[in-house]
């Protein structure tokens, strides 16, 4: 049986925390910004989990 892949895309995008989760970053934060108070673009720059929804989905493509 071949070696399941890991997507590429995936892996650059999110990483695994010592409890097993995994963070990712916030969007909105690339253009667009002098619209955008402070204290949101500040939030924005913080990483954050996914959620359990999604968490599922990811780990199909980082095995």
């Amino acid at each position: 049986m071949p070696k399941i892949k890991t997507k590429k895309a995936a892996r650059k995008r999110f990483k695994k925390t010592g409890k097993g989760e995994y963070k990712r970053h916030k969007a909105s934060k690339s253009h667009l910004l002098t619209k955008k108070k402070r204290k949101r673009k500040r939030n924005l720059a913080k990483s954050t989990l996914v959620s359990s929804k999604d968490k599922k989905k990811v780990r199909r493509l980082l095995p």
